[in-house]
């Protein structure tokens, strides 16, 4: 048996917020391999299900990030279960975007959720961590974390979501690195996919050319009479 924990704030307005791709992990990890609904357990919502032969355990805490060692203390007391039977799924601002980096033990660089953990089970639990990218400057750490995805964030987003529900078994028989390939071939590593535009898209000013009708040049009136004083018969 794996307990698969994904981190995040509970509630509507941090569904879409860069702290909550934790949730949005478990949530596709659900989807993907036709997990039930899941039910309140341990200060958490949980569901349980196979992904091939694995038994699987899914837990997104409720009682908010800094103490989501409640909910996962108390699931892995019910269930028996080491810090080994453990994955954490966590944003990472260390890493650039779409950039995962899948081990176990080591610091919590300062997040909160980790923290809390840490301090409920130990240390040498599986964390996946999955880059968000860094603001630039640790006074905008806060709102950057608590603000939603951007739409163009769905480029790396996207694919590392679905490569990752899809490969979940492998998180599960603990073959980190063989996840981590999947996910490298997914989404290349440096982050810079974020910032390609997108083919079929174009800017506002392109569309206004191409929808805009052209202007009408009057054929009689003032106007008229002025734009052939100007410029003559061309006008």
């Amino acid at each position: 048996m794996h307990l698969i924990v994904g981190l995040g704030n509970p509630g509507a307005e941090y569904a879409g917020h860069r702290h909550n791709v934790g949730f949005m992990a478990a949530d596709e990890i659900a989807r993907q391999h036709n997990f039930p609904p899941f039910r309140s357990k341990f200060s958490a919502l949980l569901s349980e299900g196979m992904i091939g032969d694995e038994k699987v355990l899914l837990l997104k805490p409720q009682t908010f990030m800094n103490r989501s060692g409640d909910a996962v203390g108390q699931a892995a007391k019910f269930y028996k279960l080491t810090p080994a039977d453990i994955s954490v799924i966590h944003d990472e601002l260390d890493l650039a975007p779409g950039k995962v980096r899948i081990k176990a033990g080591g610091g919590n660089g300062g997040h909160n959720g980790l923290k809390s953990i840490e301090a409920h089970i130990g240390n040498p639990f599986i964390r996946v961590r999955l880059g968000i990218g860094h603001p630039g400057h640790k006074d905008r750490v806060h709102a950057y974390v608590l603000s939603n995805f951007h739409k163009i964030d769905a480029e790396w987003l996207d694919p590392l979501l679905d490569t990752l529900a899809r490969n979940a078994g492998l998180l599960a028989k603990g073959d980190a690195a063989g996840l981590m390939n999947k996910l490298a071939l997914a989404v290349p590593s440096d982050g810079k996919e974020q910032t390609k535009p997108n083919p079929k898209a174009q800017s506002h000013v392109r569309q206004a050319r191409q929808t805009s009708p052209q202007a009408k040049v009057p054929e009689t009136g003032p106007m008229a009479a002025m734009l052939k004083k100007l410029f003559g018969d061309k006008a």
